[in-house]
């Protein structure tokens, strides 16, 4: 196993734990300028506001897009398995 090897794979880990994460984090990022702007027209300050539509954001968006998520980290750990007699011999 070449060092040219193991960087590609923690690149490729990289890849797509981003992948996996951004539409998660793009819906807490989303909601949570949404909720600033409201927070700062009403001048509510209440911490709380902020965290509620976000838990709840990130759900809908875990049900919706789940099974993609799920399917790529599949797909890449399968990769990774069957790759692992070549990676080794």
């Amino acid at each position: 196993m070449t060092p040219e090897m193991v960087i590609t794979i923690v690149q490729r880990a990289i890849e797509v734990t981003v992948l996996v994460a951004a539409p998660m984090l793009a819906a807490a990022l989303i909601v949570g300028l949404v909720v600033s702007i409201f927070q700062t027209a009403t001048q509510i300050n209440e911490m709380t506001l902020s965290f509620i539509p976000k838990l709840l954001a990130m759900i809908a968006v875990m049900v919706v897009a789940g099974p993609w998520m799920t399917s790529t980290m599949m797909d890449y750990i399968i990769r990774l398995y069957s790759s692992i007699p070549s990676l080794i011999g």
